[in-house]
């Protein structure tokens, strides 16, 4: 049996696993990397450990610890408090707003993950708040920033207008935009109507009250210290593209020092089993990498049947892919294959480039993404387990229709 067949294999024993025992997929997909990295394909620790997410696992750790800071000194309770006055009490506008503003960020320039760690815990303390769906907020949080994430001047769209550049191919950037803006709105309304009348359930597990001190206007210093760290955290990441995990972590660690009685405990709010999770299944994916069983799937896709069906089924792989692994890495992999087909047949360049950039992005509600990971360690008041599955069948549904969709409205019409 081939190294491919045998990765996908145990990929699927991984879930089936996962499903029916209450044993953490991480930890299956660590023992999964090691297995089949070394039986299969000789790797050596290093290069199998060399697919482990670093970065998400600093930034995932480091935003998770400082809104814990946040919120047991009460200044995330002051935000929530702060954008009801701003929508003046419309509870139910609390979405689209955040929605807006996460994708002004992406369309000026901030990378997508960046613009979703800013938000996503806020967006989460307004959902247990206001006994709002922390799916559909967090969800609405992830479209918005890649609705805006291929503007002229975004980070994906400089890359995906760079590629295109070095082929005899014309699409006009403003097209990718609107594709992925339009697209997502729709997916967010559709979010929205279906989710918007879900509640948060409670757990039944109290949460300690922020210490009462002395206020100023209000607010105590420490408050005011936390905002203007939120403050310097967003203008390091998004204007001096500093990594924003170690951002946080300073952040979170001078706030514990100014206050270490009440922040004793505050280390125990990072999501170690959302950083297990995802650590091991990115892991994984790396292994497969290696084992060549990604470019397979994509080159067998692009192989199998006339130029539509073609597209249609790139859009699926890229779908099914980037819900595991590097959204921009696939988008890198993918549009070299896509370009000889387009080439050599009347599909529209412009409408396959932005399926696949739309079928590659909406899929990271997943959580083995950055994004859908920063949702599922943020949400407040859920049972982790349930809201887990909640997040998978939201994933497997967008999964599924996304790409589907995204080559029904964009590459279907210019074919007939």
């Amino acid at each position: 049996m081939s190294a491919e067949l045998i990765s996908i294999g145990a990929l699927a024993v991984m879930f089936v696993v996962a499903t029916v025992l209450p044993i953490n997929i991480g930890i299956l997909a660590f023992l999964g990397a090691f297995a089949v990295g070394t039986a299969s394909l000789g790797l050596s620790e290093d290069e199998i450990f060399a697919g482990f997410p670093a970065s998400l696992f600093v930034t995932i750790v480091g935003v998770t610890y400082l809104f814990a800071v946040a919120r047991r000194n009460g200044t995330v309770d002051l935000l929530v408090t702060a954008g009801v006055r701003l929508v003046r009490g419309e509870v139910a506008l609390i979405p689209w707003v955040l929605f807006a503003v996460a994708c002004v960020l992406t369309a000026f320039g901030t990378f997508t993950p960046a613009a979703v760690a800013l938000l996503v815990p806020v967006g989460m303390n307004f959902a247990y708040r206001h006994r709002m769906s922390p799916l559909m907020i967090g969800m609405m949080i992830i479209c918005g920033a890649h609705a805006g994430a291929f503007s002229p001047i975004a980070v994906s769209g400089v890359l995906v207008s760079g590629m295109l550049a070095e082929t005899s191919l014309a699409v006009a950037p403003h097209v990718l935009f609107l594709a992925s803006l339009g697209f997502n709105f729709a997916l967010s309304a559709v979010t929205f109507l279906l989710l918007r009348r879900s509640a948060t359930v409670p757990t039944g597990e109290a949460e300690e009250a922020p210490a009462a001190e002395p206020a100023v206007d209000g607010i105590t210093w420490r408050q005011w210290l936390t905002l203007a760290s939120l403050l310097a955290l967003a203008v390091g990441a998004l204007v001096f593209q500093l990594e924003i995990g170690i951002l946080a972590l300073a952040a979170g660690t001078l706030l514990t020092l100014v206050d270490m009685r009440a922040q004793a405990k505050a280390v125990e709010g990072i999501s170690w089993s959302t950083i297990l999770l995802v650590a091991g299944m990115v892991t994984y994916v790396g292994v497969l990498e290696k084992a060549g069983t990604i470019d397979l799937i994509s080159h067998q896709a692009a192989s199998s049947g006339t130029p539509l069906l073609v597209a249609l089924l790139l859009c699926v792989v890229v779908a099914v892919a980037s819900a595991f692994a590097s959204s921009t890495a696939i988008l890198t992999a993918i549009i070299p294959v896509a370009v000889p087909l387009l080439l050599s047949s009347h599909l529209s360049a412009a409408g396959l480039v932005a399926a696949l950039a739309v079928s590659t992005t909406i899929v990271d509600v997943s959580p083995f993404s950055t994004n859908g990971a920063l949702v599922l360690s943020n949400a407040r008041g859920v049972d982790k387990d349930a809201f887990y599955k909640q997040v998978i069948g939201y994933s497997a549904g967008v999964v599924a229709l996304g790409p589907v969709f995204a080559w029904g409205a964009l590459v279907l019409p210019g074919a007939v």
